[in-house]
């Protein structure tokens, strides 16, 4: 038997092991699981090379628990280890940095361990000791058994091992019981081992027998070993990769809408399967559900640091064993090979969406409205995407037509620029609720485009920067400027100007006294602000207006940092009094004039003494005369006719609408 230390430069090894990666303790069945089909494969080649002599035979790795024993174990029929071997790859570890390391990452455990090659040693946050009994395939060398009980501390001696291969036992610390547990073990095997090259054996299978559970002779395999991904294009058909999908997502009922199948050799190696799902709304319940493996081994569902934010909104699997895994995420956005692979990626997935576009337009229309919110996630946050998607990314018309920016701007370049030269367009993001607006909209021949997405404030933000950006490098041939507008923030006639505003006839004092008899009946004073303007004869008598820019920020602010600011102030709107109107033309009518008496304003303290010695002989008190307006006797007229701008507007529910109603059916009474 041989005794000796581990060699380390620092003796906290264990504590550190135990300390630091508490957090993140069952990657050690992820760690031991890869080793063991490391052996296996390791074997494999030797073999094909004809370094391995004789049948391979059973190259199963298999994951047994003892309860009694309280161990769990490892085995495997790979390569195994000499006595040497298990000195030079278990014995000495090169750990000189290490305090500093971990203090630098100590809330990361992957990057200790991928730092220093302590895969093995990650068994070490879950058991009082571990053992080693490993015979080598190399002929004449004899087994091997090694055991530490967590501390520098070993013991090596021979053995005797009926078969090639390595088992390694854990003698699991009473505080992690929980993988002594059948179903905890075979959770963590399937999360991290599902699509291993090796069959990964783990019990037997069950089935319901005269409704109780009974074991079969058959062995229960965890694993997939040749996944879809790691197939040929040429050997999958569009069966094989919906299937896949639903392996990786179980509980995902939803068919995918096409998927793209990465193959790279050069200058990197990558594979995988990205799906593309219907995203209809609500970002963050798509996001996190591609998979990362190395080497077919599951390493995390957050590749947000591997690709771009928006790419995270795909499904599905990328394997690569050029990503640094092991390391901080700060390092991943920084490694070339990652940023060679998210380029990669992304080329992709415009290459494939463009080609889609092109060969299909009509296919690709059916999908737009499952796809808008990736696509403009990404022009949003990628500028190279933009450039790529912008001659595929639709705008959709509430007749169901879809276009191209520059399509449709030609659609309503005559009919839609305003007498500035500016181009509008319009858009609704409730076609019900905004109908009114819509329909007097058409009856002058616009078209309305509906954005009712999640981005798409954000999207015509975009597209209105870019196409200034466009007209001041090419001011012959582009409009002024583009601006979206929403088709009830006003008049139809004012927000498409094709002629200078019209004047009313009616004084400041006639129009205040309007007003007044108007505001008493607002929902909110605060929120309703009346003004007047002389719209078209047939436009509606009142009606509500919102100022674009403000709604848009609140809008946006749901989905930006830094702008809260505008998330809480409250919404604001114009109640506009259309003075062209003949309603309205007979409330003025109706106004009473009458004069009242104010006290004159006061002389200055230092003005001319003679003009005060004057003063003192006037009367005791100098009055003005001031004309006022009132209107009496209209109330239920005035809550008539602001209920009806409400209503129009889609702002007029519960009991007011009933109140509304109710006064409806009295005034026809």
């Amino acid at each position: 038997m041989t005794k000796g230390n581990i060699g380390v430069t620092s003796n906290n090894i264990f504590p550190v092991i135990k300390k630091f990666l508490y957090s993140d303790h069952e990657i050690f069945l992820r760690e031991l699981i890869s080793n063991a089909v490391d052996a296996t494969q390791k074997l494999k080649t030797l073999s094909s090379v004809g370094e391995a002599k004789g049948d391979l035979g059973d190259l199963r790795v298999r994951v047994t628990i003892d309860k009694k024993k309280k161990t769990l174990t490892v085995s495997d029929h790979g390569v195994g280890m000499t006595a040497d071997e298990v000195d030079r790859y278990i014995n000495q570890i090169a750990f000189s940095g290490a305090e500093e390391f971990v203090n630098k990452y100590k809330d990361k455990a992957e990057a200790i361990i991928g730092h220093f090659g302590l895969g093995f040693y990650s068994a070490f946050m879950v058991s009082d000791k571990v053992e080693i009994f490993s015979q080598s395939y190399l002929p004449d060398t004899k087994a091997v058994h090694w055991s530490c009980s967590g501390d520098p501390e070993f013991t090596m001696e021979d053995t005797l091992k009926a078969e090639r291969g390595t088992d390694i036992v854990l003698h699991i610390n009473e505080e992690f019981a929980q993988y002594l547990e059948d179903a905890t073990v075979e959770g963590l095997l399937r999360k991290y081992c599902k699509f291993l090259p090796v069959e990964i054996a783990f019990g037997k299978k069950k089935e319901w027998k005269d409704g109780k559970e009974v074991e079969l002779d058959e062995e229960n395999i965890i694993n997939d070993i040749n996944p879809a991904w790691t197939r040929k294009p040429a050997d999958l058909k569009e069966e094989d990769y919906k299937n896949f999908y639903h392996e990786l997502y179980p509980n995902q009922f939803d068919e995918p809408l096409f998927h793209i199948h990465l193959n790279v050799d050069y200058p990197f190696h990558l594979t995988g399967i990205l799906y593309f799902p219907k995203i209809k709304n609500n970002l963050d319940i798509h996001r996190n559900k591609i998979q990362l493996y190395c080497n077919q081994v599951f390493v995390t569902d957050e590749v947000e640091n591997i690709v771009p934010e928006y790419l995270t909104l795909l499904h599905g699997v990328i394997d690569s064993p050029d990503i640094p895994l092991n390391v901080s995420r700060s390092y991943l956005q920084s490694d070339n090979n990652v940023k060679k692979i998210s380029s990669h990626i992304t080329k992709k997935v415009a290459d494939k969406l463009a080609e889609m576009y092109r060969n299909d337009r009509e296919d690709f229309c059916s999908k737009w409205d499952d796809i808008k919110l990736f696509i403009q996630f990404g022009m949003l946050s990628d500028e190279k995407f933009y450039d790529r998607a912008i001659s595929f990314a639709l705008l959709k018309n509430l007749s169901g037509e879809y276009f191209t920016l520059d399509e449709y701007k030609a659609k309503v370049k005559d009919s839609q620029t305003d007498k500035d030269g500016n181009l509008v367009l319009l858009y609704a993001q409730n076609a019900d609720a905004s109908y009114t607006y819509i329909e007097r909209a058409k009856a002058k021949g616009y078209d309305v485009l509906l954005m009712d997405g999640e981005l798409d404030v954000h999207a015509m933000s975009q597209l209105e920067q870019k196409a200034e950006l466009a007209s001041s490098d090419n001011k012959e041939t582009s409009p002024k400027s583009l601006r979206f507008v929403r088709v009830d923030s006003d008049v139809i006639e004012n927000i498409i100007r094709k002629e200078d505003t019209a004047k009313d006839s009616y004084s400041d004092e006639q129009k205040e006294g309007v007003r007044k008899a108007f505001e008493p009946f607002l929902p909110n004073a605060q929120q309703y602000f009346v003004s007047f303007e002389a719209a078209a004869a047939d436009a509606l008598p009142v009606f509500l207006t919102q100022n674009e820019f403000m709604r848009r920020m609140k809008e946006m602010s749901a989905h930006q940092q830094g702008m809260s600011f505008y998330g809480q102030m409250p919404d604001q709107y114009n109640l506009v009094i259309n003075t062209s109107h003949p309603l309205i033309q007979d409330l003025f009518s109706k106004l009473t004039e009458s004069q009242v008496e104010e006290p004159a304003p006061a002389k200055d303290a230092a003005s001319d003494s003679s003009e005060a010695s004057e003063s003192s002989n006037s009367s005791p008190k100098e009055t003005v005369l001031k004309t006022i307006y009132t209107l009496s006797g209209e109330e239920e007229r005035l809550k008539q006719l602001i209920d009806i701008a409400l209503l129009a507007s889609g702002k007029l529910t519960g009991e007011p609408l009933a109140k509304f109603v109710s006064r409806s059916v009295d005034l026809l009474a």
